[in-house]
């Protein structure tokens, strides 16, 4: 395989200020808001010489966002404690810590951001 299976991901939000504050926050990014006649994206930044995929907020009435009945799209930081140390003062809630994966893996930890979604988190150490 030439290319990695996965390229973009959508996250659904009702309210695309109150969630791209979340997310900058939380990952001390910025997102910017593009208005495509009707649907609204917050994109994540993205680097095309680097590894890795990036994908968007995304505010239109097909999507909804979804706690425990989607997918689950896990972010990689530099240390897991770091980004959860954010979520609450930011309006969202940590709903499994810090974790050890196993084995060399490093560590996860879910969150519900603004929107009712849950997010995974991931990083080595």
């Amino acid at each position: 395989m030439d290319h990695n299976m996965v390229g973009w991901f959508e996250i659904p939000v009702t309210d695309m200020e109150r969630a791209k504050k979340f997310y900058e926050e939380v990952f001390q990014i910025q997102i910017s808001i593009h208005d495509l006649g009707g649907l609204v994206m917050g994109w994540f930044p993205y680097e095309e010489s680097v590894k890795g995929i990036s994908g968007s907020l995304v505010k239109h009435e097909m999507y909804s966002p979804s706690d425990f009945a989607g997918s689950l799209i896990y972010f990689s930081c530099r240390d897991v404690d770091e980004a959860l140390a954010r979520v609450e003062g930011a309006g969202g809630e940590v709903m499994r810590p810090k974790t050890a994966i196993g084995g060399e893996h490093g560590f996860m930890a879910l969150l519900k951001d603004t929107e009712g979604n849950r997010i995974g988190l991931h990083s080595r150490s």
